[in-house]
């Protein structure tokens, strides 16, 4: 019996000839995954020994649990996690993905933002205003009224562009389409844009083998959306910034902790 280490885990081939446990076929293989279901089988060739069958099973949300039959392990990020049943609509389950997209990749800029316009508050590198209160914060070159119209139409107009890029694959990159810059943004595929703009670095040129790249990306976008509600909950409860907060904690970190804010917050 042999054992061979591929890319996607322990590879199990007969390597006899004359007793075998079982028929073999060619292209028959075995593989072993962290959460695999092992049984024991025996047979007349072993009458005091077993030998065990490992059925693969690829990584859920929750080890052991059957993931939804829609969601067969083939989209980035898919771990099995759809308890309200929101992805059974082939067609709806398209847009959701799109939509986490979307609000992950706004996330992580968000993320990034916040955090660095609060460490250049902080040190006092930068007279900036805490996060929460920027969209309050007038600036002397354009008035508030102006710069949500701006917003509207620039942030609309792109929408538009990715809303129709969605419904029509494809046809945002027909020449002529985006005043003849197309050959700039170079759509890859539905939410995945490309080119010198988009992706200066040609991380994933071939965007239908970047499944690595794809999965990273929604990983750290979850993650980016999980910190930016932690955010709101922060601001709410301590009218601080996460920098605020966090050096509020190193002061004393036996006593300022996430309970005691809380508890005072509540009294």
């Amino acid at each position: 019996m042999a054992v061979a280490l591929g890319s996607k885990g322990f590879v199990l081939r007969p390597s006899f000839s004359s007793t075998p446990y079982a028929t073999f076929s060619s292209n028959y293989r075995t593989k072993f995954s962290l959460f695999s279901t092992i049984s024991p089988l025996r047979t007349s060739h072993t009458p005091r020994s077993y030998r065990t069958l490992v059925r693969a099973q690829r990584a859920t949300w929750l080890p052991g649990l059957d993931p939804p039959s829609y969601l067969d392990g083939t989209l980035p990020g898919d771990f099995g996690f759809d308890p309200l049943g929101l992805g059974e609509d082939p067609e709806s389950l398209k847009w959701y993905v799109q939509a986490e997209l979307v609000h992950a990749r706004f996330a992580m800029a968000g993320v990034a933002g916040i955090l660095l316009t609060d460490v250049l508050r902080v040190t006092g590198i930068s007279n900036l205003p805490v996060w929460y209160e920027a969209g309050a914060m007038r600036f002397g070159f354009a008035s508030t009224r102006t710069l949500f119209i701006i917003q509207l139409l620039l942030m609309g107009f792109v929408e538009t562009k990715r809303y129709m890029d969605f419904t029509n694959p494809g046809s945002q990159a027909k020449e002529g389409s985006f005043f003849g810059l197309e050959a700039a943004l170079e759509g890859l595929e539905p939410g995945y844009p490309g080119g010198p703009l988009l992706n200066p670095l040609g991380l994933a040129k071939d965007i239908k083998s970047a499944n690595e790249w794809k999965l990273k990306e929604i990983k750290n976008g979850r993650l980016a959306m999980v910190a930016m509600l932690g955010f709101f909950v922060q601001a709410y409860v301590t009218h601080a910034g996460p920098v605020d907060n966090l050096l509020t904690h190193l002061s004393d970190p036996w006593h300022r902790t996430l309970i005691q804010t809380l508890a005072d917050s509540s009294s």
